[in-house]
């Protein structure tokens, strides 16, 4: 069901970065499929390659994606129904199935600062660590961020309860 008061105060603002987050339909772990995960991170870099976004981060959870973006053109909402249109044709293709893919709704945070920028991106990099699909930072095949990771993020701080 969509929910209007997910819409109350959203605002997409050109250079702005972004939180987004949206789920399978019926929560279904979809994504455990390698192929149909890395369709996700693609159209990620597609979105990119057309100037509409610029990614920081994302995580391709089984039934769920994150993704940290800097909004480049148009808005939130031309963005998401791209990437969500263009996942689930490619994804029920993949899949041998029809019908929805994607919850109606997405959930976004906009970044106040630029120190935060970082501890977030590292905070869905640690996602699969908490959902126990790896043990530590830049394991788990279906996330990517743009910073190096190795050695530089493994605390305690970034390890919280997923959201």
């Amino acid at each position: 069901m969509n929910s209007t008061r997910l819409l109350l105060g959203r605002h997409s603002r050109i250079g702005q970065s972004y939180i987004l987050t949206t789920n399978v339909d019926g929560r279904a772990a979809l994504f455990a499929n390698d192929a149909v995960a890395v369709t996700a991170m693609q159209e990620f870099q597609r979105l990119d390659l057309e100037g509409l976004t610029h990614s920081i981060a994302y995580v391709v959870m089984p039934d769920h994606v994150h993704w940290l973006m800097q909004l480049r053109a148009a808005s939130l909402d031309v963005v998401m129904r791209r990437f969500k249109s263009r996942t689930a044709v490619h994804a029920n293709r993949v899949l041998g199935r029809v019908g929805r893919f994607w919850q109606s709704c997405y959930h976004d945070h906009a970044i106040r600062s630029d120190e935060s920028l970082f501890r977030h991106a590292m905070y869905l990099m640690a996602n699969p660590i908490r959902a126990g699909l790896a043990t530590q930072l830049g394991e788990y095949p279906h996330a990517w961020c743009e910073w190096e990771l190795e050695g530089s993020c493994a605390k305690a701080e970034f390890m919280g309860a997923d959201r």
